[in-house]
């Protein structure tokens, strides 16, 4: 499943959201691509995903769920990867 977290990350002058596979990275990168994000938008386990974008996402097949159950799902699914790992 696709999941996006609501816009709260502050960077680079606006608000990003996250958005993640608990299935797979192969489910993430079709959406990804399918949605018109750019693959430098790809920080290890996640898409960030500007604000403006957020609905757009959702309209196309996202599930919004916060923060925390994201981290969570991704962690559960095996697929979170940190800063730390490479």
């Amino acid at each position: 499943m696709i999941l996006i977290d609501p816009p709260l990350a502050e960077g680079r002058g606006r608000l990003w959201s996250h958005l993640a596979s608990d299935t797979s990275y192969d489910e993430l990168h079709v959406f990804a691509r399918e949605a018109g994000i750019p693959e430098r938008g790809f920080d290890r386990d996640h898409y960030d995903v500007p604000e403006e974008w957020y609905d757009a996402m959702v309209e196309l097949g996202a599930t919004p769920v916060s923060s925390r159950e994201l981290v969570s799902r991704l962690i559960a699914a095996g697929l979170r990867r940190r800063k730390t790992e490479t």
